[in-house]
């Protein structure tokens, strides 16, 4: 699992900053079943779906399997804003800065780089209160 990260909220809807990491994982699962047990953590930890984008406790994302590309309701990977968003793609980097991604094998480090100015993510130290 990547480092903390603090990051200022990509919504119109103000809310305060998030906390954000990534955990890379293994195993047999099919991505429909690694998505159904997110959103059934999301549930159990109080996560409502009723104002898109507003604030809310917890958020989890399935970001890749492997090189699959799927694009079915309610499953599209890689994840299609994942190229764009710092507060993933900065612990991500943490984690496996030259892992090469689907579908055209950009690198992470390299896509993190790229980004033009955005919304700021800040790494948290392990002295820094994250909650």
């Amino acid at each position: 699992m990547a480092p903390l990260y603090r990051s200022e909220p990509v919504s119109p809807i103000p809310q305060p900053e998030y906390l954000n990491t990534v955990a890379l994982g293994h195993g047999p699962q099919e991505p429909e079943e690694l998505l159904a047990g997110a959103l059934a953590v999301e549930a159990e930890l109080g996560r409502r779906r009723d104002l898109p984008l507003g604030p809310r406790r917890i958020d989890l994302d399935l970001l890749f399997v492997g090189d699959l590309e799927r694009d079915a309701p309610g499953l599209r990977l890689p994840h299609p804003r994942l190229r764009e968003r710092r507060f993933v793609l900065a612990p991500l980097a943490d984690l496996v800065p030259d892992l090469a991604l689907p579908p055209d094998g950009r690198r992470v480090g390299d896509l993190l780089a790229a980004l033009p100015g955005g919304p700021w993510v800040k790494r948290l130290r392990s002295e820094d209160p994250c909650c």
